[in-house]
């Protein structure tokens, strides 16, 4: 009698834990899809305010959240359309790792969650943050050299690259173990 009641209160405290590690799960979701079309907006936006400015010098006053760049249009139009180009990819590519992660969420099973196509989606949002990371080095190094005294900071992206690498290699360690002990049984 003992022993039946220990396994249910085990059994209910693994289901309760399981319950709330998937709340967690759906609200990261959640949070990930209002990243994903936040940083889609954002690059769109910069991008049809970059189309207004080509014809409508002034539109480059305010392109993006007060973003003032109608000097280095007038300055010269190929580094205004450089510089628009580095954010639009920079927004792009931010929105294209929360897509990712939605893609690993929604693939992700908590009963079984060291599968090679986790652990092969988080290799490709490490580099995916990997590419966000150089092009903010360039697009910040531009920046500089127009001396126009913006800098847009990618170092943290280097930081998040190599802490996902990390953890997608865990999980490809983890798959490894879960096959020898499947193989073994």
């Amino acid at each position: 009698m003992i022993v039946n009641y220990q396994k249910t209160i085990n059994n209910y405290m693994k289901t309760l834990a399981q319950t709330r590690t998937q709340q967690v799960l759906t609200v990261m979701n959640i949070l990930a899809w209002v990243a994903f079309v936040g940083f889609a907006i954002e690059g769109g936006a910069i991008l049809i305010s970059y189309l207004v400015s080509c014809f409508n010098p002034d539109g480059s006053k305010i392109i993006y959240k007060g973003l003032n760049l109608y000097t280095l249009r007038e300055y010269n139009f190929w580094h205004y359309t450089l510089r628009i180009s580095f954010l639009v990819l920079l927004a792009g590519l931010k929105s294209h790792v929360w897509y990712l992660v939605i893609k690993t969420l929604s693939h992700l099973k908590l009963s079984n969650p060291f599968k090679m196509e986790t652990a092969v989606k988080l290799e490709k949002i490490s580099y995916t943050l990997f590419t966000t990371w150089l092009v903010g080095i360039v697009s910040s190094a531009h920046t500089a050299w127009l001396v126009t005294g913006q800098d847009y900071g990618s170092g943290e992206f280097i930081f998040m690259a190599g802490l996902v690498f990390i953890i997608s290699q865990v999980f490809k360690r983890g798959v490894e173990i879960q096959s020898e002990n499947e193989l073994t049984v």
